[in-house]
Parts: C-alpha cells; structure tokens; sequence
C-alpha cells in the first residue's frame, strides 16, 4: 500500500522514511511541497497521506482539501501532523477530510501503529467497495436476466395473439420498431422508448377473445361481426390492465387505444386528438403502415410510396401528424427496418 507524505522539513521526511522502510508492503512518496503532492496524487490515488499543518504556501489544511477533493481520494485517509494544539486547527483539519492527527515531536512508535491503522481502515474499505462493485455486477446480471425473460414472455403473449390472426410474427416486431423510430422523433425518454417497444405487439391481444368465425372470416364483416371485432381493443385492456407491470400497463393503454382516430371516428371511445394517449397515437401509424405494406390473405402488399401518401393524407384525420412526421423524418430507417425483418 502506497503512503504519501507532505512536510517541507527534510530532517522530518528523513525520519518518516525511516520508520515506514521498516514496514513490509509499504511504499513511500515523500514531498517538500504541498503543490507536488497534489500533482502526484492526481495522476496516482494513494492509500493514506501524512500532511504536515505548517507549511509555507499552501498549508495542511488547504492540502488536505485539495486532496480530498481529487477523484478517488475522498475515501483516503489522512493523518494531520502538527505542533498546534488549538482545538479550532483540529476542528477545520475534521472538516476537510482529516481522519487522524499527530502530535510533534512524533513519536516513532506511535506513528507506526497509527499508519498501521489508518492502512487497515483503507484495505477493509476497499473490501468493501470490491465486494460492492461484484454485488452491482451481479445484481445488474440478473435484473438483465429477468427482463430478458420478461421480453420473450411478452413477445409469445403478442405472437399468441397473432397465431389466431393472419398476420406473422415478422409484424410485430417491423411494428414494434416502428414505434420506437417515431417516439424517439418526438423526444421520448430512453425509458419510454424502450416500455413502448416492447408493449407495443401487445397491441392486437384482445383478439384472442374473438371468435373464430369472426377473426378469420375471408370476406368483408357484417354490421354486427364488425362490433364484435371492434371488442378485441376492450379484451385487450381487461387482460393487460390487471397486472402492476409497467410495461403491461403501457400495453393495456395501447390495446385500449390504437385504434381511435384523431378526428374521433376511432373506436372504442371516439377520442379526439390528444384526448388519445400517446401511445396508442404512435402505435396506430406504425401498425397501420405495417399493415398496408405487408401482404395478407385477402390484400396484396402496397406499393411503400402508396403507403406514405395514405398517411400523409390521413394526418390530421386517421393520425395524430407529429406521429406520422416522425415517422416520415427516418424514412431510410423504416425501409432498412422493413428489409431487416421480412415475412
């Protein structure tokens, strides 16, 4: 372990290195000059420093406060020498990081035993934030691993709800990217973004409740079919909206509100314009779009210009326009996401 010693008497920095070359696995710096100690402590955090108090220039107690001030040194301890015996000297010494003083003239023995124990006071430290460091590691471990199974979780919970619907896999994750390009244009936070990526293929859920004669019917729905396929936005609310999760709760809003309009001719509610939670505002382009330019049993695919001018036109009526801009904005990025992931 390294000591740093600061005295501007030689005779004095003479007898400190004699005592600690007597001691086994202590290295020594000694310097006359505050200034220098500082400099060297800088670049290389030792392991306790010895300051004398009375030193031309900067004094100990300004040496002391420069040290503990550097990086990693507020946790070092320091040993204050000093003839002063006024109170008011130690009181000032403690405030700026002081842990121990002694007294001159230094007596050789005691001055051992107190670097003994400041270096012991240093090592368990340093065990501690060792054990600390590993702690961390292994905590941000398994958090990553929890949500690692929370991710594939959801994603067979959303591919469930595909399996019944003639869609594939391949959309919710062109959708789910969508939004992630079109919430970070409209300055979303990183935790935001990353919630409304992975809630957003839970968008479709509720059709898990929707009969199958409805669901896959090949040709157009009745009146009465189209409300019992308008139900699945209410299913998919109930079901997400019961758990705590975060990122369940995002997928219950989104559920509940992708499909409005922001004209107010969206179902379930008919809200209008911000009335609609954001979410579900972004959701309802990047799934619209996706759903345009993918083929499905009963459409061919559009054309992606096609595609962009229907939501250029429908910004306003259909879509929230900062949604759809957002989405315009990374145009390059929707067309890598859409060969990145094909059916």
């Amino acid at each position: 372990m390294e000591v740093v010693i600061v005295d501007d008497d030689p005779v004095n920095l003479a007898f400190y290195e004699g005592l600690l070359e007597q001691q086994r696995d202590i290295g020594l710096k000694s310097f006359e000059r505050a200034e220098d100690a500082i400099a060297y402590c800088r670049k290389s955090v030792p392991d306790l420093l010895i300051a004398d108090y009375m030193m031309p220039g900067i004094d100990g107690i300004e040496c002391v406060r420069r040290f503990c001030a550097l990086p990693g040194c507020d946790s070092v301890p320091v040993i204050m020498v000093t003839a002063n015996s006024d109170r008011d000297v130690r009181q000032r010494a403690l405030e700026v990081g002081a842990a121990d003083f002694l007294s001159k003239p230094v007596d050789g023995q005691e001055f051992c035993v107190r670097v003994r124990n400041m270096l012991r006071l240093r090592e368990a430290y340093s065990q501690i934030q060792s054990k600390a460091k590993l702690l961390t590691a292994e905590i941000a471990r398994a958090t990553e691993k929890i949500r690692a199974n929370e991710r594939d979780t959801l994603y067979a919970l959303a591919r469930a709800a595909e399996y019944r619907d003639p869609e594939t896999g391949a959309h919710i994750l062109r959708m789910a990217n969508y939004t992630l390009i079109i919430a970070r244009q409209l300055g979303l936070s990183d935790e935001e973004q990353d919630v409304l990526l992975q809630a957003a293929p839970l968008h479709d859920l509720g059709k898990i409740g929707i009969p199958d004669n409805i669901l896959l019917k090949p040709g157009p729905l009745s009146t009465e079919e189209r409300k019992v396929m308008q139900t699945h936005a209410t299913i998919g609310w109930q079901i997400l909206g019961a758990h705590t999760s975060p990122i369940l709760q995002a997928g219950a809003l989104i559920a509940y509100s992708h499909h409005e309009k922001f004209n107010g001719s969206g179902y379930p509610r008919a809200l209008v314009g911000e009335q609609i939670p954001l979410y579900g505002r972004i959701v309802a382009v990047a799934d619209v779009f996706d759903a345009l330019t993918s083929v499905r049993p009963y459409k061919d695919a559009w054309a992606i210009g096609a595609a962009e001018s229907y939501l250029r036109e429908q910004a306003g009526a259909h879509f929230d326009p900062q949604c759809v801009q957002g989405l315009l904005r990374c145009w390059d990025e929707v067309q890598e996401t859409m060969r990145a992931h094909p059916d």
